[in-house]
């Protein structure tokens, strides 16, 4: 039996949760499932720039975590992108969201 995940901590829900191509509704498209962490992990990474050991101490897990989060996570977007597909932003269960001043990050400040 498989040890349950740990919580992830992410910044926060995006301010879109569906990003769709324009001019097809949604209900005519495919969608790809991309969930929160794997959402933080692209930020932290991609946009911030962050190595994957600096991305895991944020999100409060795993160096390899961070690396199958992201590997995951732009398979999807690239799916999505090629394939005309539609991506939907969900939390899952195991998703904890960080709110300033109310959660300290545990390891070295940022």
């Amino acid at each position: 039996m498989p040890r349950p995940p740990k919580p992830r901590w992410c910044q926060g829900l995006p301010a879109q949760e569906v990003f769709k191509p324009a001019g097809v509704p949604l209900g005519r498209l495919e969608r790809v499932v991309l969930q929160l962490d794997e959402l933080e992990a692209l930020r932290l990474c991609d946009l911030l720039n962050l190595s994957q050991e600096e991305a895991g101490v944020r999100m409060g897990v795993s160096r390899g975590t961070v690396q199958r989060l992201l590997s995951a996570a732009r398979a999807k977007v690239a799916d999505a992108l090629l394939h005309g597909k539609a991506i939907v932003i969900t939390q899952g269960d195991h998703v904890r969201i960080h709110h300033p001043g109310r959660h300290r990050f545990r390891g070295p400040r940022p």
